[in-house]
């Protein structure tokens, strides 16, 4: 008797295994929609007219914007006058001034070296400083023969200074101080004065030791010649009306653009009462030759 074998080859008897049931699948939660989405679904309509509204508009403005007149000379000129009727320009003066008062220089000088006292000072002049070291032109007669320069700077600054070049036949000389302040300003100098009859010019010094002053007029001749109370021949002298007196000698002529065209040297005072409208100064290109290499 045979024994019946575990394992049949009858497919009715064949055992086949099952693979366990799986746990049903949690479902997936939906992600809400944001917000704006659903405003925008929402208004979509509302919102796409809205934005074609506008473009509409803004063609349509472009398209019947108004073009602005072109400006023409009588509306230039009609601005100009209400500028000007408004506002208080300064005057060709008081720009010339204020483009080079930093450079002007009161020359003091006394005739004993070792005595200073404004009440024993020989003679006063003026100067303008032509290098930021402290280089200054002035007039030869203002300084000849003193025991002791000082140079007073805009600032208040006083100095000692020391004649270190002339000039007797055109009345020149270059002094350099000792002591000179922060930030010490220059004069412009023209390369070559190029004046011309009827040119307006300023004359800036301290005549009768007052100043600085400030004194306006036009060239009145060139190539002038002039004979000084010493005896001294001057030429090729510039001859202009601004204001001048004594103490004015050694100052700065300047042009309308504030440039030094000229050294103040001499005036024509033929009955002795002061300025009788006659100026002289010395060319630029003579001065500064005096000074010995051009500072511009």
């Amino acid at each position: 008797m045979r024994r019946a074998s575990l394992y049949s080859n009858s497919p009715r008897s064949r055992v086949v295994a099952r693979p366990a049931p799986e746990s049903p699948a949690k479902p997936v939660e939906a992600r809400p929609a944001p917000k704006w989405r659903d405003l925008y679904r929402k208004h979509e309509r509302r919102l796409t007219l809205t934005g074609f509204a506008a473009l509409a508009l803004v063609v349509v403005f472009q398209i019947f914007k108004p073009t602005p007149a072109a400006l023409t000379k009588d509306d230039i000129d009609a601005a100009v006058q209400r500028t000007l009727a408004e506002q208080v320009l300064p005057s060709p003066a008081a720009k010339v001034f204020g483009a080079v008062h930093g450079a002007i220089v009161r020359v003091l000088t006394a005739a004993d070296a070792l005595e200073y006292d404004e009440y024993l000072q020989r003679s006063t002049g003026s100067g303008v400083v032509i290098r930021n070291r402290g280089t200054i032109l002035t007039s030869l007669h203002v300084v000849a023969g003193a025991g002791r320069i000082r140079v007073v700077f805009a600032d208040g600054l006083e100095s000692d200074a020391k004649i270190v070049s002339q000039q007797p036949e055109n009345d020149l000389a270059v002094l350099q101080a000792e002591t000179v302040p922060d930030d010490l300003a220059a004069a412009t100098m023209r390369p070559k004065a190029d004046l011309k009859y009827g040119d307006a010019v300023v004359a800036v010094g301290f005549p009768f030791g007052i100043g600085p002053s400030v004194s306006a007029g036009v060239v009145s001749g060139l190539k002038r010649s002039f004979r000084t109370n010493d005896g001294d021949q001057l030429s090729n002298l510039i001859q202009f009306d601004a204001a001048v007196n004594p103490g004015s000698s050694g100052g700065p002529l300047l042009n309308a653009a504030g440039e030094v065209v000229g050294i103040v040297t001499a005036m024509l005072d033929p009955g002795g009462g002061g300025f009788a409208g006659i100026g002289f100064a010395v060319p630029i290109e003579t001065a500064a030759a005096a000074a010995g290499t051009a500072p511009f």
